[in-house]
Protein backbone atom coordinates (compact mmCIF):
# COMPACT_ATOMS: atom_id res chain seq x y z
CA UNK A 1 0.00 0.00 0.00
CA UNK A 2 1.31 3.44 -0.88
CA UNK A 3 1.51 6.04 1.86
CA UNK A 4 -1.11 8.20 0.14
CA UNK A 5 -3.55 5.28 -0.08
CA UNK A 6 -3.18 4.89 3.68
CA UNK A 7 -4.31 8.51 4.11
CA UNK A 8 -7.60 7.69 2.42
CA UNK A 9 -8.06 4.30 4.09
CA UNK A 10 -7.55 5.56 7.61
CA UNK A 11 -9.75 8.61 6.98
CA UNK A 12 -12.57 6.37 5.80
CA UNK A 13 -12.02 3.89 8.67
CA UNK A 14 -12.42 6.76 11.14
CA UNK A 15 -15.56 8.00 9.34
CA UNK A 16 -14.19 11.39 8.34
CA UNK A 17 -15.01 13.06 5.04
CA UNK A 18 -12.46 14.87 2.92
CA UNK A 19 -14.27 18.06 3.92
CA UNK A 20 -13.77 17.26 7.62
CA UNK A 21 -10.05 16.80 7.09
CA UNK A 22 -9.80 19.91 4.95
CA UNK A 23 -11.36 21.99 7.71
CA UNK A 24 -9.01 20.53 10.32
CA UNK A 25 -5.96 21.22 8.16
CA UNK A 26 -7.20 24.62 6.99
CA UNK A 27 -7.23 23.69 3.31
CA UNK A 28 -9.71 22.61 0.63
CA UNK A 29 -11.37 19.27 -0.03
CA UNK A 30 -9.69 19.29 -3.45
CA UNK A 31 -6.27 19.54 -1.79
CA UNK A 32 -7.07 16.58 0.46
CA UNK A 33 -8.05 14.62 -2.63
CA UNK A 34 -4.68 15.42 -4.25
CA UNK A 35 -2.84 14.16 -1.17
CA UNK A 36 -4.90 10.96 -1.11
CA UNK A 37 -4.21 10.21 -4.77
CA UNK A 38 -0.51 11.04 -4.55
CA UNK A 39 -0.84 13.96 -6.96
CA UNK A 40 0.77 16.25 -4.37
CA UNK A 41 2.84 15.80 -1.24
CA UNK A 42 1.63 16.85 2.19
CA UNK A 43 3.78 18.74 4.69
CA UNK A 44 5.01 17.13 7.89
CA UNK A 45 2.99 19.57 10.03
CA UNK A 46 -0.20 18.20 8.52
CA UNK A 47 0.94 14.60 9.02
CA UNK A 48 1.49 15.37 12.69
CA UNK A 49 -2.04 16.76 13.03
CA UNK A 50 -3.50 13.68 11.33
CA UNK A 51 -1.44 11.30 13.47
CA UNK A 52 -2.83 12.98 16.59
CA UNK A 53 -6.39 12.96 15.22
CA UNK A 54 -6.24 9.27 14.27
CA UNK A 55 -4.11 8.34 17.30
CA UNK A 56 -1.55 6.48 15.19
CA UNK A 57 2.21 6.79 14.82
CA UNK A 58 3.74 8.71 11.95
CA UNK A 59 5.59 5.64 10.71
CA UNK A 60 2.23 3.89 10.22
CA UNK A 61 0.64 6.92 8.58
CA UNK A 62 3.61 7.20 6.21
CA UNK A 63 3.43 3.52 5.28
CA UNK A 64 6.75 2.57 6.87
CA UNK A 65 5.06 -0.11 9.00
CA UNK A 66 1.86 -2.03 8.37
CA UNK A 67 0.61 -2.44 11.93
CA UNK A 68 -0.73 0.74 13.52
CA UNK A 69 0.83 1.87 16.76
CA UNK A 70 -1.11 4.16 19.03
CA UNK A 71 0.39 7.40 20.27
CA UNK A 72 1.26 7.63 23.94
Amino acid sequence: MNYFERLKDIREDKDFSQKDIAELLNTTRQQVSKWETGAQKMGVDKYIKLAKLYNVSLDYLLGLIDTPRKLK
